[in-house]
Formats: C-alpha cells, sequence, structure tokens
C-alpha cells in the first residue's frame, strides 16, 4: 500500500522569508495514488493583516482569521496526518517555502524535499510549451473545477489529487513508465530485467544453400563486401 499526500497552501502574500505567512492548508490523503476520504483542513490566524490584493484571490480577510489558530498549535497535527508519506505539491518550491518557514519557527524538524513530488515540473516535462497552472491541467484533462471561483486549499488539494491521477497514467496508473522524482528532474529511467541474447548457429547445409542461391544473381552485394 502506498500513502501520498497532496497539499496545498493560501497565503498572505508570495515570501516567507519576508513576512509572509500562511493562511489556509489543506491535504488529501491518496492510497495507490487515489484519493480517499481523510483530508486535513485548517485556516490559520498569521498574525498579521492580510493585504486586500491577496484577499481578491483567496477571500480570506484579516477579520476572518482572527480566532483562528496559529501554525504551532497546529503544527503536530499537520505532521502527524502527512506521517512519512511522500507529499504532492503543484508549484512545490512556493509551498515548501511556507511549510518549512513555519516549522522553523516553530522549532520543528524541517519536512526534507527528497519527499516532494512537484506536479509542475513534471507538467513541464510532459507538455513543454503549455499552460501548466492547476486551471490548464484541470482543462486538459476534461477535469470539472467549476466550483473554484477563488483559490482554495482544500479545493486545490481535491483537484491536485485528480491531476496527479492523469499525470501518472489516469486510471491506469502502474502504466506510468520511470520514477516520478526522476521525471519532475528530468530524467526518465525505465528499469528493465536483463536477458541475455540468444545464439542463432547456422548449419553447412544453410551455408551451402545461401551459396546456390547467391550463384544465382549477378553481382551480389554480399560477396562484393566479403571480397572488399
Amino acid at each position: 500500500m502506498k500513502r501520498e499526500i497532496t497539499l496545498d497552501v493560501e497565503t498572505t502574500g508570495f515570501n516567507a522569508l519576508s513576512g509572509d505567512r500562511m493562511v489556509e492548508i489543506g491535504c488529501v490523503e491518496l492510497i495507490n495514488h487515489v484519493a480517499t476520504e481523510k483530508n486535513f483542513h485548517v485556516y490559520l490566524n498569521p498574525l498579521r493583516d492580510v493585504p486586500e490584493e491577496v484577499v481578491k484571490i483567496h477571500g480570506l480577510t484579516t477579520e476572518f482569521l482572527a480566532d483562528k489558530p496559529t501554525f504551532p498549535e497546529i503544527a503536530d497535527d499537520l505532521l502527524e496526518f502527512i506521517g512519512d508519506a511522500d507529499i504532492i505539491i503543484h508549484n512545490a518550491s512556493f509551498d515548501m517555502g511556507f511549510i518549512n518557514n513555519e516549522l522553523e519557527l516553530a522549532n520543528k524538524e524541517l519536512i526534507r524535499m527528497n519527499r516532494i513530488i512537484d506536479t509542475l515540473a513534471i507538467a513541464k516535462r510532459m507538455f513543454p510549451g503549455d499552460s501548466k497552472s492547476l486551471d490548464a491541467l484541470c482543462r486538459k484533462f476534461g477535469i470539472d473545477n467549476s466550483s473554484r471561483t477563488k483559490h482554495g486549499a482544500l479545493l486545490d488539494a481535491e483537484l491536485l489529487a485528480e491531476v496527479y491521477l492523469e499525470l501518472i497514467g489516469g486510471h491506469e496508473p502502474t502504466f506510468m513508465m520511470g520514477n516520478l522524482k526522476d521525471l519532475q528532474n528530468g530524467v526518465s529511467k525505465v528499469e528493465r530485467a536483463f536477458h541475455a541474447p540468444r545464439e542463432f548457429p547456422i548449419s553447412d547445409e544453410e551455408i551451402r544453400l545461401h551459396e546456390e542461391f547467391l550463384d544465382k544473381i549477378t553481382n551480389p552485394i554480399w560477396r562484393k563486401e566479403k571480397e572488399d
């Protein structure tokens, strides 16, 4: 049984290192690449104002978030839900920048990046030149995202679970060739069993018949190559 987690966050801005904070986390559990009914979802008090231009993106206001828990209050619950599963994220450097920044501020162990599968990197490899946004991939794969009028972490994690299934081969994910972490790094790695070459010995009778056949051809190239 393979357990994975799709994850998405909403924030107060674009740079965790300049003081922006998370305001929402959404996670969806996958078993053998398929979403179960187990989710993790929380709104967070960022302990700062949410800029109006960002509110227009996700709809989460300073007033709405004022009575929500802070990240340190839910950090252990988040880490327990994720466990040792691989984490699937669309544009992983953004989300993990915020997750690990908050973990560091809360004096928690950071999540190693070798556990992350970045669907944006996979999409770039699979569809060069096309738009790679979550909405664009939903349209490409025929996934209904009509309820996504604003960004929302849990909804985006649910849509990402469907996109991820399509990226690894649709409803036949075992058809996916190679390793996902190799694919997101631009490497196609396929394991194949070694088979020793078979020997096909030629009998004297077959050689004689072949020579008789060549006698019937004017200047056969096979003999010419041997003479050269």
